[in-house]
């Protein structure tokens, strides 16, 4: 584009953005009923976040705690331990 129609686009966008003005949503009517059902809509949302972040920790938790499981009943199989000369090999 040359510097001219440049001029032009950036000139026709600043006169037609006072056309462009936000719905009562966007705007903010606090008592709108389609205001209290955004932000309504907003908490579900942070809340199935939450939900899937405690998912996870509980999943790594559970993780965690049979790898410690696992690790006991493989410790408490061993009936022999093999020597070398610095003493057992764990």
């Amino acid at each position: 584009m040359t510097r001219r129609s440049s001029f032009g686009v950036a000139l026709l966008l600043l006169l037609i953005a006072p056309a462009a003005v936000a719905c009562p949503v966007c705007f903010g009517a606090p008592d709108d009923p389609m205001v209290k059902g955004v932000n309504n809509g907003i908490w579900v949302l942070l809340a199935l976040v939450g939900v899937v972040q405690i998912g996870f920790v509980a999943m790594f938790w559970s993780f965690w705690r049979r790898a410690r499981e696992q690790k006991r009943f493989r410790d408490s199989l061993r009936v022999i331990h093999t020597f070398d000369r610095e003493g057992p090999i764990s």
